[in-house]
């Protein structure tokens, strides 16, 4: 794509949008492209990218110029990280521009702070400096700084893993099967996947192979009654419905109505007649307190920082701060204190978020085991193992994207003693 000055102008106000960052990213973006319908398809992808990948290496970007306008930001992102050719540029900028790109061409990335360099905010570097050496904050930063790639579950219901390759394969669509999850694909490109008729007949879903893990974790059985805590659009409830082979019950609560909206057209298609979509008002809804002592799985994919996606949410790092995360602290043990009740003698609670930082994970959990005695911890590597899948993390499931390839997710598996 030839870039064009109305290219500049338009990436710039979207990005101008953006940069406040009152709401997410995305949402900002699809309000701007509602307001904008003249913008052709090519358009749209080049706006979005840009913007996505300057909020990965903002750091970066405003550090590098003169003076941190959304416009400054724009091209000296696009000549280091996308390698634009300062010739190419030459036509459409000043020259007092022109100027200043060729300086930040040549600046050298590892001559910077490791702030910087890892591009996390001062909150951020000081939690993880708790816990973390240099070179692994380093690592994990490069990481979150490339965007995630695509990962599809095979509805196992309906269709296996192998055929489904051949299909992509026959469509001229590049996948491979994922390293761990034994029904993942992991694709080569990012086609639009929601318009093949894979997806349309509800044999794959768009999935992380880190959560896709959670449901080999929680390893629930044929007729087992199942409750998916914090169910969100139910993606990870569809999959335990299918390893159910859509028989038993799955109750997938939510607090929010748009997001089990969300969860309908993706049930319809996906073939399962064993799940049942609940809204409540909260973790001490009637409607869970109706189940307690019912059930045998029990899965809590909480609220969290989501500092895990920040390949495919990288505005979370500056929208994030020490007061959100202990705000979402007390949420987090409340709704998995919660929960707890929820379980027989002898049933299982997976607790996760898609975060790195303990004090959401390993001390939210070492808090209750202390508070809940009549509870177990297991060893997440051993229950993969029976799974036959060979990632050994310890005692707790930790995924990196610099160590695994998936997002960064935490879980510890919890057991109501008999």
């Amino acid at each position: 794509m030839r870039l064009t000055p109305a290219h500049l102008d338009m990436a710039t106000a979207a990005l101008r949008a953006v940069l406040p960052l009152e709401f997410p990213a995305d949402a900002i973006l699809r309000n701007f492209f509602r307001a904008n319908p003249k913008l052709g398809a090519n358009d749209r992808a080049f706006i979005a990218e840009t913007v996505f990948g300057i909020l990965r290496h903002r750091f970066f970007v405003e550090n590098a110029v003169h003076s941190a306008t959304p416009r400054a930001m724009l091209l000296a992102y696009l000549v280091k990280f996308q390698g634009l050719n300062l010739r190419e540029l030459t036509p459409i900028v000043s020259e007092t521009e022109a100027k200043s790109l060729a300086g930040i061409k040549a600046m050298s990335a590892a001559s910077q702070l490791l702030a910087i360099q890892a591009e996390f905010p001062g909150w951020l570097m000081e939690k993880l400096s708790g816990f973390m050496a240099e070179t692994e904050i380093l690592a994990l930063g490069r990481s979150l700084q490339q965007p995630a790639p695509l990962d599809l579950r095979v509805n196992t219901l309906l269709a296996n893993r192998n055929d489904v390759l051949a299909l992509l394969r026959k469509d001229g669509i590049d996948g491979s099967p994922t390293l761990y999850s034994p029904i993942g694909i992991r694709l080569s490109d990012k086609p639009a996947i929601n318009r093949h008729e894979l997806f349309v007949g509800g044999k794959v879903e768009v999935q992380d192979e880190g959560s896709q893990l959670l449901g080999y974790l929680l390893a629930p059985k044929r007729r087992d009654m199942v409750v998916d805590f914090c169910a969100g659009a139910g993606g990870k409830a569809l999959m335990l419905g299918a390893m159910m082979h859509s028989q038993g019950r799955i109750y997938a609560f939510d607090n929010s109505e748009s997001r089990l909206n969300n969860l309908k057209p993706r049930l319809k298609r996906s073939g399962l007649s064993n799940l049942f979509p609940q809204l409540i008002g909260n973790e001490n809804d009637i409607k869970i307190k109706r189940l307690a002592a019912k059930i045998d799985r029990v899965l809590v994919d909480a609220p969290c920082s989501g500092l895990g996606t920040l390949r495919r949410n990288p505005d979370l790092k500056w929208r994030q701060s020490p007061r959100s995360v202990d705000e979402l602290k007390r949420k987090q043990a409340a709704i998995l204190s919660s929960a707890s009740h929820l379980l027989k003698p002898g049933g299982r609670l997976v607790y996760a978020t898609c975060s790195f930082l303990p004090e959401e994970n390993q001390e939210i959990v070492e808090y209750f085991l202390a508070t809940h005695p009549q509870f177990i911890l297991l060893n997440c590597s051993e229950l993969l193992a029976q799974q036959k899948i060979p990632l050994d993390t310890g005692v707790f499931l930790q995924l990196s994207p610099h160590l695994h390839g998936t997002d960064g997710f935490f879980a510890a598996a919890l057991e109501l003693k008999k």
